[in-house]
């Protein structure tokens, strides 16, 4: 994880500044040539970035099970713990290519849910928080468990932070999804 953090995040920070500068240059010198591919590469970048920082504090040493409102929720919406870890687990499993299994709370169904995020930008459902994210690219998993992605899905229930994940579960609860 150390070289996970260390490179592959930076990445997606080094490439979000840098789209960043060279939007601002463009509009300073009004040559908008570019600025279509600027705003792709800025929103890929930040996807890198805003989901791995959510991945880093979904994580930690003490890990349990999770706990109080959220362990509730995870019954009510998936039937049991084990039930949710079988579901995410073939979600993000199930991954084609890159990309990261999700839960996240849905403001408008007002319920927890499980989704696919392909790369890591641009197909995450409107409405919905993001809690428990999983970072299913192969820089992820492959140096420790090469192309087993399911020992590395095991593994990592092993280190979830469900103190964190509960947290933003309240957070997500409390916030209003607004419909016109």
């Amino acid at each position: 994880m150390q070289l996970h953090h260390d490179k592959h995040h930076q990445t997606y920070v080094t490439g979000a500044n840098t789209a960043l500068e060279q939007l601002a240059e463009a509009r300073e010198s009004g040559n908008l040539a570019n600025v279509n591919k600027l705003e792709k590469d800025l929103a890929f970048n930040l996807g890198g970035h805003v989901n791995h920082s959510i991945f880093w504090t979904n994580l930690g040493p003490d890990t349990k099970v999770p706990e109080g409102e959220l362990a509730a929720a995870i019954d009510e919406f998936f039937g049991s713990f084990e039930k949710f870890q079988a579901q995410f687990t073939a979600v993000a499993t199930g991954i084609q290519g890159s990309g990261w299994s999700v839960l996240a709370w849905d403001q408008v169904g007002q319920k927890l849910t499980t989704f696919q995020l392909f790369d890591q930008q641009a197909n995450v459902p409107l409405g919905v928080v993001p809690i428990f994210m999983l970072d299913m690219w192969e820089h992820a998993f492959y140096l420790d468990y090469l192309n087993v992605k399911a020992d590395y899905v095991k593994a990592v229930w092993n280190i979830v932070d469900w103190e964190n994940v509960a947290a933003r579960f309240a957070n997500a609860k409390s916030q209003s999804f607004v419909t016109l």
